[in-house]
């Protein structure tokens, strides 16, 4: 089979493999859609954390059964099934999966990051990482990934409806943040520094209101929509240390500050600052299968979109070639998506 390796910052590699036998617990997937991640642009660029090469890229991903290992369950699926991926394959055993924490397993293997991915014809993954799905088509279910990470930090927020929600960051991370603050009820206001991802967020989103921060006083126009209370969950999609630094100065007194998108950079604080708010601030990593459920019935009734977010599509055989230019800002992706497999 076909497969697309990044090995080593800024080159691809077409290389052939066999195509994968379904171990036992296992299901062979032929892909058929890729989404792509921040982390595979940031991989290819080699900014990315917690990898090494050579790699096959690929965490958002969509298919269809086409083998069962030994002991798989063949009442939960039949081959030809349409299954997306949970990329986040996690110990069991450790402290946080003892505890319900799945998505920061100690050991986390990340498909398509910490193992092989999806820029293939065929993967072998645990058949207890795969759903199926019925009402949504390819584009959507390869993108439930992406916004199951937004889900997931809006949920570690603990946002309530009615609660002003500061989100930093109009990536695809940052939109999907943005419409499960919605679904929840929040009053959600989107911070970034490009007017044209801004304009998505209120005309597709509906946000309620958005902040320039190139060209408007970002705490003046925070202070004057929230009645000079700033937020009350600021949740920080960026990854950018200076960012991720600044949000403290946005959030209002006894706040949360969740920090979803990640950073190699150091960040530091003048404690009194936080200390003064009361402030709790915390990390989102990945997501649960119970956040990816949530997508998924969000999505089939129409209270959250995904595929409004694809700019940008390519032939699986057009990757190696048309990937770089998603890395330019100029090219003004949002979300660009891989077809394979008819």
């Amino acid at each position: 089979m076909k497969t697309v390796v990044c090995t080593e910052p800024f080159q691809f590699e077409l290389q052939y493999a066999n195509e994968p036998v379904a171990a036992e617990g296992e299901v062979v997937v032929r892909i058929r859609r890729v989404g792509i991640c921040g982390t595979d642009l940031h991989a290819y660029q080699g900014n990315q954390a917690f990898f090494s090469y050579p790699r096959i890229l690929g965490h958002e991903l969509s298919g269809e059964v086409v083998e069962f290992g030994a002991n798989t369950s063949s009442d939960k699926y039949a081959v030809g099934d349409k299954v997306l991926i949970i990329p986040y394959v996690h110990c069991e055993d450790c402290v946080a999966c003892r505890r319900g924490y799945t998505n920061c397993c100690v050991n986390m293997q990340v498909i398509g990051v910490h193992r092989d991915g999806g820029m293939c014809e065929f993967v072998s993954v645990p058949a207890s990482h795969v759903l199926k799905v019925e009402n949504l088509d390819l584009d959507a279910m390869a993108l439930v990934e992406c916004l199951a990470i937004g889900a997931h930090a809006v949920r570690r927020a603990a946002v309530e409806a009615a609660e002003n929600v500061l989100i930093i960051g109009a990536g695809p991370i940052g939109l999907a943040a943005m419409q499960f603050a919605k679904v929840v009820g929040a009053n959600v206001i989107a911070l970034d520094i490009n007017g044209e991802r801004l304009d998505f967020c209120q005309h597709k989103l509906d946000v309620d209101a958005a902040i320039n921060g190139s060209t408007e006083d970002v705490q003046a126009r925070l202070s004057e929509l929230t009645n000079g209370e700033f937020a009350t969950v600021v949740i920080d999609a960026s990854g950018h240390a200076g960012s991720m630094m600044d949000a403290v100065e946005y959030c209002a007194h006894s706040a949360r500050l969740v920090y979803v998108g990640l950073s190699k950079q150091p960040i530091t604080y003048n404690h009194p600052n936080i200390h003064k708010r009361e402030l709790t601030i915390m990390c989102s990593r990945n997501a649960t299968r119970e956040d990816f459920k949530h997508v998924i019935n969000c999505l089939a009734d129409g209270r959250a979109q995904s595929t409004c977010m694809i700019t940008h599509s390519c032939d699986f055989d057009q990757l190696i070639e048309q990937f770089p230019t998603w890395t330019h800002p100029k090219s003004r992706v949002i979300k660009a998506m891989v077809e394979l497999n008819g």
